[in-house]
Parts: structure tokens; C-alpha cells; sequence
């Protein structure tokens, strides 16, 4: 894997090197933008507002935009001398339990592997969380900006999971519904999510390219498209209720399919 960041873990007055790798990789389905009246594909093009033309990527650079509208030009050289000492170590500011940080806040996450050198104190780090159950909550400048971030342990390895700051979090305001429910539906409720305990999810696959290669396939061939069926909200809850544990009761109850010899 490609390393995509080198530093140290600062933890007191203890320094650990460290090497960051992505540690997911999203397989997205891409569509492409197009000219409907025709179906060609659609170029952007990047052109200097000052000069009216278009310019060659090698000729674009990066600027801080000033309130009076003044553009001051950012090299790399000068974004590498970031006065941020947090640029090439990961700052823990302290440990709390993993069930106190909210998952809403989860962001990127980092295989962080030890660096030359760095074996002994990481083996104690990675331990030494796994026992206590807490995580470190850091700082790091990743990407051109600084970002909270924790250090958990997984598989003996240690995961650097970048964190939202707290003012990129929104306000959910009134979306809450302010409906009552009975004691005998929240009983059902409980009842179901117990009978429906335990899922793999490795077992679970993605149907959205399969479903776009149909739509292709109806587009090219002139076919039919079989939707599936509108879902409806339930009338009676309580009714759709003991409706779900009967199903999910007679689901635990059949057999499990044997394997083909």
C-alpha cells in the first residue's frame, strides 16, 4: 500500500514514529456527464476569468481569497512550511472510553503502522487501549488542514479515525417526531430486535451496479424494467408489528440451507 503520511505519535514526553496508509477503498459506479441532445460526452475546461481562455493544468495553483476580493497565491512550498506542529505528529490530548465518542463525528479512517524502529512502544500503545477500552483523541494535520482525530486499536494494528470538528456537526432542530408510543409497541419493538440480533455484514453486497447494468441492458435492447414494489407505510403499528416477530419466529425457525455435495 501506498503510504500517504509519515510523522509520530506524540503521547507526553514518548515519540512514535508512524506511517499512515488508507485503510478503505470505495468501488464507486461512475456516470458520466453528457450532452443529452446528442450523447456526447461533456469536457470542463478550466479558464482564467482575467485572460477569457482556457489553461493548461500545470498552469493552476492554489490562492487564499482576501475579504476586499485580493487573491494571494499559495505555493506548495509555502503550504509546506505551515507553522503547525501538528503537520508531522499526531498531538494526543488525552484518553476517554470509545463508547463517548458519537459515530456521527466518524470520518476517514488510517491503518497506522509502526515506523522504523517503533515496534516495542507501539505493541504497548495498541495493548494498553485494547485493555482499557479508551481511545486516544489527537490532533493531525492531514490533507492541507488540521483535523481532530482518535487512535484505536483493531486486529493489533492501530487505526487513526479522522473527527468532524464539532461546528461541522448540524443542529438537527425540530426533525425529532413529538409522537407518543405505547408500552405494548415499544414491548413488540424490543421483541423483534431480539429475534432479528446478528447479521453478517460481509455477507452483504452492494445491488446498485447490477440494478444500473438492467436499466443499461432495458435502454439498449428496449426491454422492460420489472420495479420493485413501492413500499407502504404501515396503517396499523401495532398489527405490522406482531406481523414482523411471527415472520422473523418462523425465519430462526427453518432449517438452514445444507451445502451442495
Amino acid at each position: 500500500m501506498k503510504v500517504t503520511w509519515s510523522g509520530m505519535i506524540q503521547v507526553g514526553l514518548v515519540m512514535l514514529p508512524i506511517r499512515l496508509y488508507a485503510a478503505t477503498e470505495e468501488h464507486p459506479v461512475r456516470l458520466h456527464e453528457i450532452h443529452v441532445a446528442d450523447g456526447s460526452r461533456v469536457e470542463h475546461r478550466r479558464i482564467c476569468k482575467a485572460e477569457n481562455r482556457e489553461i493548461p493544468y500545470e498552469q493552476v495553483g492554489r490562492g487564499y481569497a482576501l475579504p476586499d476580493g485580493r487573491m494571494v497565491p499559495l505555493t506548495e512550498e509555502d503550504l509546506a512550511r505551515l507553522p503547525l506542529p501538528t503537520k508531522r505528529t499526531v498531538n494526543v490530548l488525552g484518553f476517554v472510553p470509545f463508547e463517548d465518542i458519537d459515530p456521527i463525528s466518524f470520518g476517514r479512517p488510517y491503518y497506522a503502522a509502526p515506523g522504523p524502529g517503533a515496534d516495542r512502544p507501539y505493541t504497548l500503545l495498541v495493548e494498553a487501549l485494547a485493555r482499557t477500552g479508551n481511545v486516544a483523541v489527537s490532533k493531525v494535520a492531514l490533507r492541507s488542514r488540521e483535523r481532530l482525530a482518535l487512535l484505536r486499536p483493531r486486529h493489533g494494528i492501530l487505526i487513526l479515525q479522522t473527527l468532524l470538528w464539532q461546528d461541522e456537526l448540524r443542529d438537527p432542530g425540530d426533525l425529532a417526531p413529538s409522537t407518543p408510543v405505547t408500552d405494548r409497541e415499544l414491548e413488540l419493538a424490543e421483541v423483534l430486535i431480539r429475534k432479528l440480533a446478528g447479521i453478517n455484514v460481509g455477507e452483504v453486497h452492494d445491488e446498485y451496479a447490477h440494478a444500473l447494468e438492467q436499466l443499461v441492458d432495458a435502454k439498449i435492447t428496449g426491454g422492460e424494467l420489472v420495479e420493485p414494489a413501492e413500499p407502504a407505510p404501515a396503517l396499523d403499528l401495532l398489527a405490522a408489528l406482531e406481523e414482523s416477530v411471527r415472520a422473523a419466529e418462523r425465519e430462526h425457525r427453518r432449517p438452514a440451507a445444507r451445502p451442495r455435495p
